[in-house]
């Protein structure tokens, strides 16, 4: 039997450093999958620290927002996050009333009688606010229109242009409203200072209404009761067109077949309203003269409004983007609780139609250039807003 030639002394050589080679390689590679592997762990633990610290950013810049902080106690040796308000850190947290309201306190304490009595005509079903710049010659309007509001246990707010809150104390209700001076200002330029957003939470809705307003067919309860039905969050009521002195807006105009509107159709060349427009003045938007707004829709408003610009002029082109939603379906007119505008000017003196002495007039003049140089520069504003806000997009842009 033979036997196999033996391999050659070279083959054994080739086959050990092969295998050299090969063990090299998966050194190598060992090597080179640790490093990967380390790396994808850094990579890891750098992301779980960034995705933390990002989140705690935001977290502190939202409460800083809301006009919170983040305060670190320490419990129990463990240190805990706690939210309070800013600048309250030295207070125990059950200590803290954030929120604050208009209605005016005793300084005795009433008698259980007299208090339950209060309770019993109290309102549940809405917490409302109305707000007026008023003077001493729309008084007997005013009364009426309070009284309207006052019956229903809702606050009233009366921001005094013309100096006399002496002449308001004849009336049986004056000591239930909040009375505030300031000579020569606008119902906005009150607004601004008084209505602040964390000072009206306690209302689920601001009226802030002008002085020359007739309410005999009004009811605010049931104003506000449609308003909660129909989903709205910015109204007015509809101007009676027959008894209404200024009608400016045919949005405005009451049509005695409807509840509610939220649009007109009109197909002049210079309006062209129909089912397809989208803002302005055709839907989604009221007149300045008597808004009504929710506490979400105020909170946006408050911000709206220019400290410095107190006429208002070209904010009502501008309410429906505080609509908490669609313009077109949260903004309306309300026709079953209509009003009647008077058309009564108030800063400034009468109304240039009737008999008034040279300075009146002159005011009044003044007051409307101003009013019309406020609404430029609001245009103004509003345009550098959206050009220098890279993050805004507006939302009703087709």
């Amino acid at each position: 039997m033979k036997h196999p030639p033996p391999l050659p002394r070279r083959c054994g050589v080739v086959s050990a450093v092969v295998a050299l080679v090969l063990l090299a390689c998966l050194q190598i590679q060992y090597h080179h999958l640790k490093a990967k592997l380390l790396l994808f762990s850094i990579y890891l633990y750098l992301s779980c620290i960034s995705t933390v610290f990002m989140r705690r950013m935001k977290r502190e810049v939202d409460l800083g927002k809301a006009g919170f902080a983040s305060a670190t106690t320490q419990d129990d040796n463990r240190w805990v996050t706690r939210k309070v308000a800013t600048g309250t850190r030295g207070l125990p947290r059950g200590i803290l009333q954030p929120h604050s309201d208009m209605d005016l306190r005793p300084l005795w304490e009433r008698s259980r009688s007299a208090a339950a009595a209060s309770n019993k005509n109290k309102n549940d079903d809405h917490n409302a606010l109305l707000a007026m710049a008023v003077g001493i010659s729309q008084i007997k309007n005013v009364d009426t229109l309070a009284r309207k509001f006052l019956n229903e246990n809702y606050a009233v707010m009366l921001f005094h242009y013309d100096g006399n809150v002496d002449g308001w104390r004849r009336l049986e209700w004056s000591d239930k409203a909040i009375h505030i001076l300031a000579h020569n200002q606008t119902k906005w330029w009150f607004a601004k200072r008084f209505l602040h957003p964390d000072v009206m939470a306690m209302y689920d809705f601001i009226f802030l209404w002008d002085e020359d307003l007739g309410v005999d067919h009004f009811n605010p309860r049931r104003y506000l009761d449609i308003m909660v039905s129909e989903g709205l969050e910015i109204t007015q009521p509809a101007l009676d067109p027959d008894l209404s002195t200024d009608i400016h807006h045919r949005i405005t105009i009451r049509n005695k077949m409807t509840k509610v509107h939220r649009r007109i159709y009109d197909n002049r060349p210079s309006m062209n309203c129909s089912d397809e427009s989208k803002g302005p003045p055709c839907t989604g938007w009221v007149e300045g003269m008597a808004p009504v707004f929710s506490r979400a829709a105020w909170k946006c408003v408050w911000h709206l409004i220019q400290n410095d610009l107190i006429h208002g002029w070209g904010l009502d082109m501008k309410l429906g983007y505080c609509a908490q939603g669609d313009r077109t379906e949260k903004v309306g007119v309300i026709d079953s609780e209509y009003v009647v505008h008077q058309g009564i000017p108030s800063l400034g003196g009468p109304s240039l139609s009737s008999k008034t002495p040279r300075r009146s007039l002159d005011l009044r003049t003044h007051i409307r250039r101003q009013s019309s140089a406020e609404l430029e520069k609001f245009k103004e504003r509003w345009n550098r807003a959206v050009k220098e806000d890279d993050e805004w997009r507006d939302p009703f842009e087709t």
